[in-house]
């Protein structure tokens, strides 16, 4: 079973940055799709970022709102994702999930809908005020 737990979030002013971790364990694969998802009070859930664990794709994948902003990146020998959150603005403020499923070829419409996960950490707040 794939259990998946995020870490990093917190209080920043506008402006500031935070990096999230997704630290995973019980790959049963080496093929895993890792999304960043985030959900605002009174919002539905939105995919905001997308990895592949395999070595051999380099493919990531943005929303547009974060684009430029946040990078998503990887550490297999950790086997932990990174959601790097730059010049954060107070929109960005949700609970920010990982997510993951079993897939070889990461694909960007899929990997931002919330249905293809099958697993998802506990999330972690991110509050962007002044």
């Amino acid at each position: 079973q794939l259990q998946l737990v995020e870490s990093g979030g917190g209080l920043v002013q506008p402006g500031g940055s935070l990096r999230l971790s997704c630290a995973a364990s019980g790959f049963t694969s080496d093929y895993y799709a890792i999304g960043w998802f985030r959900q605002a009070p009174g919002k539905e859930r939105e995919g905001v970022s997308c990895i592949s664990t395999s070595t051999s794709d380099p493919s990531t994948y943005y929303a547009d709102s974060v684009k430029g902003r946040f990078t998503i990146s990887r550490d297999n020998a950790k086997n932990t994702v990174y959601l790097q959150m730059n010049s954060l603005k107070p929109e960005d403020t949700a609970v920010y999930y990982c997510a993951a499923y079993l897939t070889k070829l990461l694909v960007f419409r899929q990997c931002f809908r919330e249905g293809e996960y099958d697993y998802w950490g506990q999330g972690t707040q991110v509050t962007v005020s002044s």
